[in-house]
C-alpha cells in the first residue's frame, strides 16, 4: 500500500519540492481528523484531502505561499464563517510542512 511519503519521497527523487499539509488539531465539528493529510506540489497538484471546499482550499492557498517562501508554517482554519459556506461549526490547525531534496555537496 502507497503512503503519502512514498510520494514524498518519489518527488524528492525528482528534484522537487513540495508541502505536506497536515491536520494536526481539530477542534468542534470538522471534515477531517488529526492525522488527515494534503500533499500539494510545486505546480499546483495535490494529491489526498484534509476536508475540501474552503477548507482545502485555504489550506492549498498557504501551502503554495509556503513553497515560495520555502518555510513551513501552521495555518489555522475556522469552519464558523457563514458567509463561506463553512459551516461545520469547528477548528482545524494545520502544519504545512515543507520538503525539498537535498543539497547536492559541491
Amino acid at each position: 500500500m502507497r503512503t503519502v511519503y512514498d510520494d514524498v519521497v518519489e518527488r524528492l527523487e525528482q528534484e522537487e519540492c513540495l508541502a505536506v499539509a497536515t491536520v494536526i488539531q481539530a477542534r468542534g465539528s470538522t471534515p477531517q481528523k488529526v492525522g488527515a493529510k494534503l500533499l500539494v506540489h510545486e505546480n499546483g497538484r495535490t494529491q489526498g484531502t484534509i476536508g475540501g471546499g474552503c477548507v482545502e482550499a485555504e489550506v492549498w492557498k498557504e501551502a503554495t505561499a509556503a513553497l515560495r517562501a520555502r518555510a513551513s508554517r501552521v495555518v489555522e482554519v475556522d469552519l464558523n464563517d457563514d458567509v463561506m459556506g463553512d459551516v461545520c461549526g469547528g477548528t482545524l490547525t494545520v502544519f504545512i510542512d515543507i520538503w525539498q531534496p537535498e543539497a547536492t555537496p559541491a
